[in-house]
């Protein structure tokens, strides 16, 4: 399954991850990652995320993303590596991408992401 993602006016394809096996492979297999291209992962509940790249070839950062699509933290991975990079807060959304996609975007923590899963905010009318 595959969902298109903006920040501003730019548009991003990445494939979902929803399911447990899905979640449990990611990037895994791929010895390269498109420029462009990405995968979101989609937890049932929020929680602390931790990822890590025991058997992930390729450097990847990874955006943790509340339900609103505001990024709340940024880590750098390294390939082949068991260190633990953790979300700041509870999220259900982790994004993945080539390292250093993010920052030559200019998207950091704070930054907004639109587009199917994420929820956008809406205005509550005056009574």
């Amino acid at each position: 399954r595959r969902s298109i993602l903006h920040w501003g006016k730019a548009k991003w394809g990445v494939q979902i991850a929803g399911e447990d096996r899905e979640r449990a492979i990611g990037l895994l297999p791929r010895p390269i990652l498109p420029a462009d291209e990405g995968m979101l992962f989609v937890f049932p509940v929020a929680d602390k995320q931790c990822f890590w790249m025991r058997n992930t070839l390729i450097p990847l950062s990874a955006a943790f993303v509340a339900d609103d699509g505001r990024i709340i933290n940024l880590a750098d991975m390294q390939p082949l590596s068991d260190e633990a990079h953790c979300s700041a807060q509870p999220v259900r959304f982790v994004l993945e991408a080539n390292q250093g996609w993010f920052a030559q975007h200019g998207i950091k923590a704070g930054s907004r992401i639109t587009g199917s899963p994420f929820a956008v905010p809406t205005k509550q009318k005056k009574k």
